[in-house]
């Protein structure tokens, strides 16, 4: 259970509704407020991600992936990533997503940023490492959706334009070019 941040709410305990895959689980939370009262909320647990930016040495052309997500049954233009298997880094689980999906081994992992993505109903946090240095070593797809991704190249320049026309949709990976972007001094 969680000391609280110093805000007067306080994590009380969960109790577990579903036990669902290695990916996530549904949990009743329950919390004190600063009055004393007490209050519960339906809370998504998961192990946590990470997302990669794999740069090529032109120092501006991005990998990006296309992959069917059930859960909005569309396929979307995505930066690699992957849950993070139980007793794995961060660096390895961004260092294996990146062979998995792009097909590329990188020299450099740079951090870019930390986020909470849903922090409304999940404790799901996205950790997204920038990676550079790339070889080609050829994809290790696991599952349907991966079978039947490809792999795309952009220009980092074109970010804000495939956002704003809504190309890119998915939070971790408008995060993690953003941030790309500023991290090498794009505009």
């Amino acid at each position: 259970m969680a000391e609280g941040d110093g805000s007067g709410f306080r994590h009380l305990g969960d109790e577990i509704v579903y036990a669902g895959s290695r990916r996530l689980s549904l949990v009743q939370g329950s919390f004190s407020a600063p009055d004393g009262s007490t209050f519960t909320r339906d809370v998504v647990r998961t192990q946590g991600a990470v997302a990669i930016v794999p740069l090529l040495d032109d120092g501006e052309t991005v990998l990006l992936v296309r992959q069917y997500r059930g859960p909005l049954d569309a396929t979307i233009l995505e930066i690699p990533a992957g849950v993070i298997d139980e007793g794995e880094d961060v660096e390895t689980t961004a260092r294996r997503e990146l062979i998995e999906e792009a097909g590329y081994e990188a020299t450099q992992l740079a951090f870019l940023l930390k986020a909470h993505v849903a922090a409304g109903f999940s404790d799901h946090v996205v950790t997204v490492y920038l990676a550079t240095g790339l070889t080609e070593v050829g994809q290790d797809l696991q599952g349907l959706e991966e079978e039947h991704m490809t792999v795309e190249r952009h220009s980092l320049r074109d970010v804000p334009g495939l956002v704003a026309d809504g190309t890119l949709t998915d939070g971790k990976t408008i995060m993690g070019l953003l941030a790309a972007r500023e991290h090498l001094g794009l505009r």
